[in-house]
């Protein structure tokens, strides 16, 4: 059974930090392209970061850039977005997606592209 399983998230003061980690079971994530993406109550969702099967490639949404960053561990078969700076507007469920295949950078986090996701962690940043 594919699945992919966020870990993570909390209750974080603004200008913190958080180390989200998405972790695969039943696959190999080196096959796949990952996103994270979010999804606060009454707002659209948002590709927040992504990042190709060889990790050579990532794309950031402008609303985090300078602040998160992903990577990937093959080997351990995770993948992690370091988020720092931590703004209330960064107040979200987290999930991760994998899409197989080759996705452009321009259209990597788009969310159609996407054939898992994960069930979600809360990150909420407040004092």
């Amino acid at each position: 059974q594919l699945q992919l399983v966020e870990s993570g998230g909390g209750l974080v003061q603004p200008g913190g930090s958080l180390r989200l980690s998405c972790a695969a079971s039943g696959f190999t994530l080196r096959s796949y392209t990952i996103g994270w993406f979010r999804q606060a109550p009454g707002k659209e969702r948002e590709g927040v970061s992504c990042i190709s099967m060889s990790g050579g490639s990532t794309n950031y949404a402008d609303s985090v850039k300078g602040r998160f960053t992903i990577s990937r561990d093959n080997a351990k078969n995770t993948v992690y977005l370091q988020m720092n700076s931590l703004k209330p507007e960064d107040t979200a469920v987290y999930y991760c997606a994998a899409a197989s295949g080759i996705i452009p950078v321009q259209t990597m986090c788009i969310f159609h592209n996407y054939n898992y996701r994960g069930q979600g962690t809360q990150v909420t940043v407040s004092s």
